[in-house]
């Protein structure tokens, strides 16, 4: 079985430079646009908003703990981001249905018609980006970002290729 070292010679410092080059310079205009869509919404929702009330939009109503895990963060850095957007009205703190005790986080009405409104913006803007690119090309390209996304994660987690524990391409 190849080594790390192996595959880093096969794919040639050249590559790998280049490829890392690329990821910086996508991140920092990913930052400075903040891919935020066109139009009034552009920009309007920072990317810890925009992360936490999709969490709740695709999982359902659920505890810091559980959406802190989900997300890989600390649990008290969810409930800072949370905080303003409890203020704003864009999620609900609700009772446990199984126990009364418990809270948990909820995306109310308001807040998925900001979520709705923001989704369009970032999908025309990636239509935008993405002009000219066939339908395969973008099918591609998402699958390559969601497996280095998720090959990223790994590594965030100490796992490495091969491990049982490591995430596969979804």
């Amino acid at each position: 079985m190849p080594t790390s070292q192996d595959m880093t010679t096969d794919l040639g410092p050249g590559l790998l430079d280049a490829l890392q080059h690329q990821v910086a310079v996508f991140a920092r205009r990913a930052e400075q646009t903040r891919l935020g869509g066109v139009g009034q919404a552009r920009n309007s929702m920072d990317r810890a908003a925009y992360l936490l009330l999709n969490r709740l939009d695709q999982e359902g109503p659920m505890g810091v703990k559980a959406l802190a895990a989900g997300m890989g963060i600390d649990s008290s850095t969810v409930t800072r981001q949370v905080a303003p957007l409890v203020d704003s009205g864009l999620v609900k703190r609700t009772s446990h249905p199984e126990d009364g005790r418990a809270v948990v986080l909820q995306l109310s009405p308001r807040g998925q018609a900001r979520l709705d409104e923001v989704r369009s913006s970032r999908r025309e803007l990636m239509r935008q980006v993405t002009d000219g690119w066939t339908q395969d090309e973008r099918e591609s390209f998402c699958t390559l970002l969601t497996r280095f996304n998720s090959a990223l994660s790994a590594w965030q987690a100490g796992l490495h290729p091969g491990d049982p524990q490591a995430p596969t391409d979804s």
